[in-house]
């Protein structure tokens, strides 16, 4: 299977890498650059497996304070990369983005612009004229982190009805009504779920078999939220929040990405600074977690972790010390086997497969 790693490669030379990842062993081979470009830090890929989707997370694009976000087209036989075009987010350091359930819309979020945009996808790939953006507003305990809005995040829910975007900075999860045929978002009434002062909301995704479940890691008090979702209106309430790490460790840590595994059984978040998987048992009814450990990522700063699409291997991006591991997936503890050594990348990001199925 195919495994696309983003990178932070600065202004140096660099862009979006390619490995295979063997689907008996676990086993990487080497990676080769598939696609030239700025600190592709966030990708998705099209549900035909036709089109991949990066943010370059900068702060000057074509004269502008501003981001960018680029379409390729992926090229079936070597899975190289060829650009189809560009388009300004109209904010900075872009950092997360998502298509939308149809295929027809991308939507980002701008960390450092505290806000979020959305443009539609044509037939040949490309994105068309940004079709809508919202502007955040707030602040929250933390003077360093949280003096404006920081937008770190924006997903759909499973209807394709609403858009929800985690604000670090704003301690907020803004809710969008969301138009798939015309691209629009439009604040949600109420606009907003306010999560506990100095939490930092960073990455939020949906339970995938209870889709009125939802969690939200929180970077800045290392803790995940556990939210129950009313899907016909749109609303979030805070159900539960626990801690991403052991009881009485100290020191800094700032969590990361949160997977939930194929069978909907098991939490996984990552921990910046500890440098460890936190492990959580989900229960069937109700959604909450409870910690049943943690797995040391045997590198620095696990930026991003990601689940391949079998549900057999779960993949870790350590940013500082420049590797990738991969580890087998217990479908019935949860827990985690690390397989082999790291697969040596420059400052890996975020991990993307495309399915061969696709």
């Amino acid at each position: 299977m195919w495994m696309y790693i983003g990178t932070c490669t600065g202004k140096h030379d660099g862009g979006i890498l390619r490995c295979d990842l063997d689907m008996t062993t676990g086993a990487l081979s080497s990676p080769v650059i598939v696609g030239e470009t700025i600190n592709p830090s966030f990708l998705t890929i099209s549900s035909d497996g036709n089109y991949l989707y990066c943010v370059n997370e900068i702060q000057d694009f074509a004269g502008q304070a501003a981001g960018a976000v680029t379409a390729f087209k992926i090229d079936r036989k070597d899975g190289k990369l060829i650009q189809v075009n560009q388009q300004s987010t109209r904010g900075g350091l872009p950092c997360y983005l998502v298509i939308d359930q149809t295929g027809q819309n991308l939507l980002a979020a701008n960390y450092w612009g505290g806000s979020v945009a959305c443009w539609p996808i044509a037939e040949d790939g490309s994105l068309g004229e940004m079709t809508s953006f919202w502007q955040h507003e707030g602040s929250s305990v933390d003077p360093k982190r949280q003096d404006k809005p920081y937008a770190h995040s924006i997903n759909l829910d499973p209807k394709n009805r609403f858009a929800i975007a985690a604000d670090l900075g704003a301690d907020k999860l803004f809710v969008y009504r969301f138009d798939a045929d015309g691209g629009g978002l439009a604040p949600h009434d109420p606009p907003s779920t306010s999560l506990d002062p100095g939490a930092g909301p960073r990455h939020f995704m949906f339970h995938p078999d209870h889709h009125d479940i939802a969690y939200v890691i929180n970077e800045l008090d290392s803790t995940i939220t556990v939210l129950s979702y009313h899907p016909s209106l749109g609303q979030l309430s805070i159900m539960q929040t626990v801690s991403t790490l052991p009881p009485n460790t100290g020191g800094e840590n700032y969590p990361a990405e949160l997977q939930i595994s194929s069978n909907g059984r098991f939490l996984y978040g990552s921990n910046r600074g500890h440098d460890t998987i936190a492990i959580f048992a989900i229960d069937p009814q109700s959604g909450k977690l409870t910690a049943i450990g943690h797995e040391p990522v045997r590198g620095e700063w696990p930026r991003n972790i990601c689940i391949d699409p079998t549900g057999n291997y779960l993949i870790v991006a350590n940013q500082k010390s420049d590797d990738v591991l991969v580890y087998r997936v217990n479908r019935e503890s949860g827990k985690l086997m690390p397989l082999g050594g790291p697969l040596m990348v420059s400052r890996p990001v975020c991990i993307k497969f495309l399915n061969d199925g696709q």
